[in-house]
């Protein structure tokens, strides 16, 4: 057993009553050591709130957290993991609003979970950015380090005015606090008000890739519950993840104290949606694992639309296995070995061959495509150990005397 960290500072409203959490992600007892990318940071942050420890004593018995989420997190459905009551969805200010993230916000606020925007500056920038989502926006938090004080109280003034409540972000003195709870402000954070503190609790040892990758594999083939079973009480610590996560989940009348009881409560669905977010968080260590799954999941895309309609689950998997030995750093034979996959997803996977050798070589020429072309034009940018590093894992002979 070792310990898992978060940490948690405390939002206020106008009466300096609490209102609200916000979690933060830690990856050890002082701080941060190395902050991971967005979508790890948001999984590690969840699957600790989730699993690790029950939710009611983090936030007591009403208490309510905000998690942050960028477009990563807000398309990838950690979110159906989460209880809209007690949980708002903080849109990160750095977020891409594409097309695809719109449509999950709109999604989100239909099925009623508040949704909050970061380190909002007042900036025209910014507010041309946010313009389209307002509607679905029940809270604001504005910086008001970085924003000038004429255009936070202007752009304050009119936000108020479509119903959002406006946050103070980064309240540093008592005379800061004074001054915006004058100007109006709603709710109010900051190192004066409260300064995270670290939450430390028991994490029993990790899951292996294999049980995972076999239990996504059942899952998604609509397996005998006995048999999903099984693979989950091989691991004792899964088991008692799982456990945790069902009954702090606070929707069910009676205790769960089955894994057959999880699996019919949750859903297949939402027991994939907690494996996937495990092996975002818990699994894979590989520092670029969320570029590796985003490539991953576009080939996935572009396969699944080229085959047949009676093929298409299995050549989005073929293309999600196509990225798993390096998601991993490990042999893909011997992973595809172990848990036994369809055959045509392991003769693409182990052999590039198969019916879906076709699709998969499009997908890969695209990606490699567009990869050249943002090598050539960033190539100055680039250190010349990362190439040597490149160069030599992929076996190409270099030249020391032309160097």
């Amino acid at each position: 057993m070792n310990r898992v960290y978060l940490a948690k500072q405390k939002i206020f409203n106008r009466q300096g009553k609490l209102f609200a959490y916000e979690l933060l992600f830690r990856d050890h007892a002082y701080g941060i050591k190395e902050f991971p990318t967005n979508i790890r940071a948001t999984s590690q942050v969840l699957l600790n709130t989730l699993t690790n420890i029950k939710i009611n004593e983090l936030l007591g018995d009403r208490g309510i957290a905000f998690i942050n989420m960028d477009e990563h997190a807000l398309t990838s459905g950690i979110i159906d993991l989460l209880d809209k009551d007690r949980f708002v969805i903080e849109i990160l200010e750095t977020t891409d609003l594409n097309d695809k993230v719109l449509a999950k916000i709109k999604q989100y606020h239909k099925r009623g979970f508040k949704i909050a925007i970061d380190d909002f500056d007042c900036s025209i920038e910014m507010i041309k950015k946010f313009t389209p989502i307002l509607k679905y926006i029940h809270i604001i938090k504005m910086d008001v380090l970085a924003a000038e004080q004429g255009n936070l109280k202007n752009v304050m003034e009119k936000i108020k005015k479509l119903g959002i409540k406006v946050l103070a972000e980064k309240v540093e003195t008592e005379e800061e606090y004074k001054h915006y709870l004058a100007m109006g402000f709603d709710l109010f954070q900051g190192y004066h008000l409260h300064k995270p503190e670290v939450v430390e609790m028991d994490r029993f040892k990790d899951a292996t890739q294999m049980i995972i990758l076999t239990l996504i594999k059942l899952v998604k083939n609509d397996g005998q519950t006995s048999e999903i079973e099984s693979y989950i009480k091989q691991r004792a610590d899964l088991s008692y993840k799982l456990v945790k996560f069902i009954n702090n989940h606070g929707k069910f009348e009676t205790r769960v104290e089955s894994i057959t009881q999880i699996i019919g409560l949750l859903g297949r669905d939402k027991l994939l949606r907690w494996l996937l977010l495990y092996l975002y968080a818990e699994v894979s260590e590989n520092p670029i694992s969320e570029a590796i799954m985003s490539i991953a999941v576009r080939r996935a895309e572009r396969m699944e639309e080229e085959a047949h309609h009676s093929d298409k689950d299995k050549a989005y998997l073929a293309g999600m296995f196509t990225m798993l030995g390096a998601l991993f750093e490990t042999d893909i034979k011997s992973v595809m070995k172990d848990i036994h996959m369809d055959q045509d997803i392991t003769d693409l996977v182990v052999s590039k061959k198969g019916k879906f050798l076709s699709s998969f070589k499009k997908a890969e020429h695209s990606e490699r495509e567009y990869l050249k072309s943002l090598l050539c034009n960033s190539f100055e940018k680039i250190d010349i150990t990362l190439v040597l590093y490149a160069l030599e894992l992929s076996n190409i002979h270099i030249d020391e005397n032309r160097l």
